[in-house]
């Protein structure tokens, strides 16, 4: 089969009282890994059962490459829908062998079955591995054999669910790295679910937001964290410091000092705006300009260090929320930062992101 793209418009789905999903449009193209990112109980893997079929919409439509499988009249089921799935921990046959597993579901003859688990077992990295049994595996091994199964049959689609959640930190880094290679290596269209931020920046060619039961946002990686569409996109796509400020000829003045914005939509100035600055925007100088502070923590993470930096009293502008002792995060590269206690001024690089918070004044 050759790869599907994915259409989904105004889906719905409830369980009793509960409205999991409320108007969910989404579309994947052909070849395309998708992330789905959303925190747990948002519904990510309730659309993922939608689309394979496991579970019926309330309301909506899905399309495969353009033919309909679930609509007002309309449902294919799960097993006429060219789709491979790949559960969160693998879920693998304890009673069958490394190579059962992959072969269940074949309908080809026993050769041909054969040569294609082996074809599958190389292309995952576990050639040799057939006569083995799930017991005998690792975690990152289980979750290969997982998505050869996956693979086996030729699908359109790739649909994983959370697949590398029950891994350790470093396997799960290498584990994500592989799975992309096998997927981009066979060109099929994969959609992936998750809850971690940085796994879905790192390895998708576009990502879904999920919130409140809806897509709320579906960019390119690097698009939906420079420019999210609101503060809580923002919030939930990595670390940052939502501020309070007002908007004067295309500047914002904060706490921070003037800072240049990117607007998620027009304004009539000036107006109060609400402005989310990455920690990686903040430079840290010797503390002899405003705005200062001093640092009151210290994280070291290898590869940089992000510190709290807590702001005296501002000169001008408003204290975001009127919080006392407001605190910003500041992230510097490398493992050089200043000690706990330092005096040290901030000044922003721009742009940020900005959204009016309030009417025109």
């Amino acid at each position: 089969m050759s790869a599907h793209s994915v259409t989904i418009a105004g889906i719905r789905k409830s369980f009793g009282e509960r409205t999991v999903l409320d108007g969910v449009a989404l579309e994947a193209e052909a070849g395309s890994l998708t992330a789905i990112l959303g925190a747990s109980g948002s519904g990510k893997t309730t659309l993922l059962r939608l689309i394979a079929g496991f579970d019926r919409a309330d309301a909506g439509t899905i399309e495969l490459g353009g033919r309909m499988v679930e609509g007002p009249r309309t449902f294919v089921p799960p097993e006429r829908r060219g789709i491979g799935y790949v559960p969160q921990d693998g879920a693998l046959f304890p009673h069958l062998t490394v190579g059962g597993n992959v072969a269940f579901g074949l309908r080809n003859g026993r050769r041909a079955a054969a040569e294609r688990v082996e074809e599958l077992l190389e292309l995952v990295g576990l050639a040799g591995f057939e006569k083995r049994v799930p017991h005998q595996l690792s975690g990152g091994e289980r979750q290969r054999v997982a998505l050869a199964r996956a693979l086996a049959a030729d699908p359109s689609l790739v649909l994983l669910d959370e697949p590398f959640s029950s891994l350790d930190v470093e396997l799960r880094t290498t584990m994500r790295r592989e799975v992309v290679e096998v997927l981009r290596s066979t060109g099929v269209t994969a959609i992936l679910v998750t809850h971690d931020q940085d796994e879905a920046l790192s390895i998708a060619d576009r990502v879904a937001v999920l919130q409140h039961g809806t897509i709320v946002q579906c960019d390119e990686p690097a698009v939906l964290y420079t420019h999210p569409v609101n503060a809580e996109v923002a919030r939930f796509v990595g670390h940052g410091n939502l501020l309070l400020g007002r908007l004067e000829n295309g500047v914002v003045r904060s706490v921070l000092g003037d800072i240049s914005v990117a607007l998620g939509a027009p304004a009539q100035e000036p107006c109060a705006v609400g402005v989310y600055v990455r920690p990686e925007q903040i430079d840290l100088e010797d503390g002899s300009a405003p705005p200062r502070g001093v640092v009151v923590s210290r994280e070291f993470h290898g590869h940089d260090v992000l510190l709290a930096v807590r702001l005296d009293e501002p000169a001008w502008g408003p204290d975001p929320a009127g919080r006392p002792g407001f605190e910003v995060l500041v992230r510097l590269h490398g493992p050089q930062a200043p000690e706990p206690g330092s005096r040290v001024s901030l000044r922003v690089r721009g742009p940020a992101s900005a959204w009016v918070s309030g009417p025109p004044e």
